[in-house]
């Protein structure tokens, strides 16, 4: 009777010792796998989407606490969406409605053109942190030349060009540019997957 306590209690002992291993194990490699992500900084999986139209993004980019000096995503657009804004409507307002109908999370804005019966935009005014913006605008007849920029999680960041017979201005797009005859706006979706989250994070 006390051989087989022995043996029990051994066997008991023994396959402790191996759960404690494994689990010992399982951490020391989560571990290295942490620290491979976050020494190796900001990087995109990828996988051929066998179309011929290059890599798609299989899944979101690593964002680490500091930016790499150069960081960058590969995939395609998934559909192209042209806007058009009619004569009074706010040039940001229907930007801002024009993605909420179309349900975009993630665009680049291509190209913009039409009129304007007013502008409000602002620009950066200084070259040292904390950064500071002038804002400026006015009424009267403008071209607007181009709008660029991005949505990023369904938040539009854009920036215009736009111009009278005199002069050529431009900065980011505020609410208070006007347009005249009409404006057209193309978007380029990006694939679900994409992740601009912190691309205009200046602290980042």
């Amino acid at each position: 009777m006390q051989d087989r306590t022995f043996l029990a209690s051994r066997k008991n002992a023994e396959f402790d010792f191996a759960g404690d291993t494994m689990k010992a194990t399982g951490f020391f490699l989560l571990v290295s796998v942490m620290m491979a992500l976050y020494f190796s900084g900001c990087h995109t999986l990828l996988e051929d989407n066998g179309g011929g139209m290059g890599p798609s993004i299989k899944n979101k980019s690593y964002l680490g606490p500091s930016a790499p000096a150069v960081h960058t995503i590969s995939g395609n657009f998934k559909r192209i969406v042209v806007a058009r804004l009619k004569r009074g409507t706010d040039l940001l307002d229907g930007l801002n409605k024009a993605v909420k109908k179309e349900r975009i999370n993630n665009a680049v804005i291509l190209s913009g053109a039409g009129s304007l019966t007013s502008y409000h935009v602002h620009a950066v005014d200084n070259t040292t942190f904390p950064t500071k913006n002038v804002f400026f605008k006015a009424e009267g007849p403008q071209d607007l030349l181009n709008v660029n920029g991005y949505v990023i999680d369904g938040r539009v960041h854009a920036h215009i060009t736009f111009s009278d017979d005199e002069k050529a201005l431009g900065g980011h797009l505020e609410p208070g540019t006007s347009v005249f005859t009409f404006a057209i706006i193309t978007l380029g979706v990006l694939e679900k997957d994409a992740n601009l989250r912190r691309f205009d994070d200046k602290n980042w």
